[in-house]
């Protein structure tokens, strides 16, 4: 986590995270085994398919054909004027010169490449119908309603939603909805999140806090909050989430410019030579018809990877929002699978984060009893749960302690920048308790001593993977408080997964250096960094992308956005601050940091998706050149015989065939790509292997024997 108290864990002065609805998750036992690739949580999302999604991509299709959309699939686009042309051939035969083709087969070839472009439109908007029927149900959270808001002379006055603008105040009560994104600026109430989390456990949102941050759409189920709006109409975080997810709004992701790049210079490529080839033809004494030549350039042109790029990458971003992360964008999905480093916080990530006070432990001459009275007073006023657990476990020891004293007295918040908290007591003295080095530099600044024995003591907390705070009043030292925290099961298996992805794990913690040593080699990450600030985060980020890497974190907190902003893929929690949210390029609305971990592999199966069915979409290009090529020359040069290693029936069978796989194969792998391709963590040797050998040899067969079967079905029609 990377509130307040992160930062606290940060600089060796652990606050740990409260029991709150909110952290539900995270305090419960990690399964590595509650996701699926496919359908996000187990059991807890209706699968997104049913009849009416089919039937409106089925409608979308036809409209797609509009060639001012077609356009933007090049390779699709050249199908869809063959379909034009060789309907005009179906009409007018000789439109374009004398034929001697028959109409019907000038018919069959139209009807084919319809099916095909089609076909290829379904799939696309078969993705983009997942994503706006998410869409839709966001959009049932928002609609109109009112906000009790503060005018300038503090009056409240009844407005619309629409009418807020930022830096607007208002006051919501139980049972309200939240009219707009913003930070509560006064008072603590539980939320209803789920029309957007889908979580039914209410959260708990108060002021002052790095889980202040409220969404619009939301409610208010019990108290009142005050609330600063800190976004104007139209830029809520509601509304950048229906348009993300609609999938017709998504922008392309580099890869996916590259490899459409590719594909349409193979179909310029292809087009040259299909356009240049009738001058071969006529010197050999034989001219090729424009349906053949048309039904060549089909063939030859990828269109399989064409039909089903675009859907791809919706059904990945799809796949993401299913699993209850808001990718700002497809490149941060498509960056997710290249990562080669995850930064992860320890405290509510790699560990519960349940740091409770489990011990006094006194150093030098001091007695239990002077500690733990101590210890009490500096903890009265501290609402951290460390300060409530410690205060717990006094109760729990029958110590006791005198609480007029600090009556009067001034707490002494915890900053960053001293490492400590306490109180100052109405007759001078001072109490702190903190960081141990922390500690021992304020003592030697009053000309106190440290206890011979605090080191070793201290070194021994660490060594058994607590965190040591120190207690001390004015100049003298009175001891250490143990705290306790404990890894999550099965974290050094998921981390064992990562490294066999060639993914390298960097554990970052305020501990010192033998806390963080010990929670380190329990989790088994690959690295740690002790005593980490902020900045240090930074600064092991800005390393890794320097030798080449692509680098993801975790955070919630407005001392992460940088670090968010600077990662390749930032991982913001939902429950976090508006700055978190805005520098991440993802959100995690179940504000569950061990999901960067699933994020990853979600990635990857994108990745994976699309590279295997390239590879097999190149791959069944080669059974169509075997298919049709002999059977254009086959008259004019009988040795092209040698080539028809299918042996199909006749030459006007073998084109026919060829074109009817071409188009069938479209639908056949569209659940494929709205899927994915299953992603087992492996090595990227064995990931190609794995890929040619599936996909780059089945790519070549499946073709041979689809081919072959369709032409022993039209012999007996021809």
């Amino acid at each position: 986590m990377m509130s307040k108290q992160a930062v606290m864990e940060r600089e060796n002065v652990t606050s740990f995270p409260e029991q709150r609805n909110n952290e539900k998750k995270i305090e419960e036992p990690f399964q590595h085994n509650d996701f699926d690739q496919n359908n996000g949580h187990k059991g807890g999302k209706k699968k997104m398919m049913d009849k009416n999604m089919i039937a409106q991509a089925m409608k979308e299709s036809f409209i797609k054909l509009d060639p001012r959309k077609m356009v933007k699939n090049p390779i699709m686009f050249v199908v869809e004027i063959g379909f034009f042309i060789t309907l005009v051939l179906s009409f007018v035969p000789n439109a374009f010169g004398r034929s001697s083709v028959e109409p019907w087969f000038n018919i069959a070839v139209t009807l084919i490449l319809l099916f095909t472009v089609l076909f290829a439109n379904f799939a696309e908007a078969l993705a983009e119908g997942r994503g706006k029927a998410q869409a839709d149900s966001l959009k049932k959270s928002k609609k109109e309603m009112t906000a009790n808001r503060l005018n300038k002379s503090g009056k409240v006055e009844q407005v619309a939603s629409t009418d807020l603008r930022k830096g607007d105040i208002v006051i919501v009560s139980q049972g309200e909805m939240i009219p707009g994104d913003g930070e509560v600026i006064e008072g603590l109430a539980s939320v209803d999140e789920s029309a957007i989390t889908g979580e039914s456990a209410p959260v708990i949102k108060e002021a002052g806090g790095d889980f202040n941050s409220v969404t619009g759409g939301t409610r208010v189920v019990s108290d009142q909050i005050k609330v600063r709006i800190t976004s104007d109409p139209g830029e809520s975080f509601l509304d950048r989430m229906i348009s993300l997810v609609e999938g017709a709004e998504r922008q392309k992701t580099p890869n996916e410019i590259a490899l459409n790049t590719v594909l349409t210079s193979l179909t310029l490529i292809f087009m040259i030579v299909v356009i240049t080839l009738p001058l071969f033809t006529n010197y050999l004494g034989f001219q090729l018809e424009i349906p053949v030549l048309i039904a060549l350039l089909v063939c030859l042109i990828p269109t399989t990877i064409g039909g089903l790029l675009s859907a791809i990458g919706i059904a990945g971003m799809d796949r993401v929002t299913q699993f209850n992360v808001l990718a700002m964008s497809g490149k941060a999905v498509e960056a997710a699978g290249d990562i080669n480093t995850i930064i992860l916080d320890k405290t509510g990530t790699i560990t519960f984060g349940n740091r409770m006070a489990s011990d006094f432990i006194p150093v030098g001459q001091e007695r239990l009893d002077e500690l733990a009275h101590w210890v009490a007073i500096s903890s009265l006023k501290d609402e951290t749960p460390e300060g409530r657990s410690t205060l717990e476990l006094i109760r729990k020891k029958d110590l006791s302690f005198n609480e007029s004293v600090a009556s009067g007295g001034q707490f002494i918040e915890f900053k960053a920048e001293t490492r400590m908290s306490g109180m100052d007591l109405a007759d001078g003295r001072k109490v702190r308790k903190g960081a141990v080095d922390a500690v021992k530099k304020w003592v030697s600044s009053q000309g106190g001593t440290v206890p011979r024995d605090l080191e070793e003591k201290t070194n021994q907390i660490s060594r058994e993977g607590g965190t040591p705070l120190a207690v001390a009043v004015d100049n003298r030292i009175y001891g250490l408080i143990y705290l306790k925290d404990t890894v999550k099961p099965g974290m050094r298996e998921r981390f064992e997964q990562l490294r066999r992805m060639g993914i390298k794990t960097v554990m970052c913690t305020g501990d010192n250096p033998l806390t963080a040593a010990t929670i380190a080699k329990e989790a088994g990450v690959d690295e740690f960094i002790a005593e980490c600030k902020p900045e240090d985060k930074i600064e092991v980020i800005k390393y890794e992308q320097s030798q080449g890497k692509l680098v993801a974190m975790t955070g919630d907190g407005t001392n992460d956005a940088p670090a968010l902003a600077q990662a390749d893929v930032g991982l913001a929690m939902n429950s976090g601050t508006t700055a978190a949210k805005e520098a991440a390029n993802m959100v995690d609305l179940d504000s569950n940091p061990t999901k960067i971990i699933e994020v990853v592999s979600i990635g990857k199966q994108l990745l994976m998706t699309r590279g295997a069915l390239t590879t097999f979409s190149i791959a069944n290009d080669i059974a169509k050149y075997f298919a049709i090529i002999p059977a254009m020359f086959m008259i004019a040069i009988p040795e092209m015989e040698m080539l028809n290693i299918m042996k199909l029936d006749s030459p006007i069978s073998a084109i026919l065939s060829a074109l009817i796989f071409n188009a069938v194969i479209i639908p056949l792998l569209i659940p494929l790509a709205m899927k994915g391709v299953s992603y087992k963590p492996m090595s990227s040797d064995a990931l190609l292997r794995r890929n040619l050998t599936v996909y780059g040899l089945g790519g070549v067969w499946v073709p041979f024997i689809g081919i072959k079967l369709i032409d022993v079905v039209m012999s007996l029609f021809i």
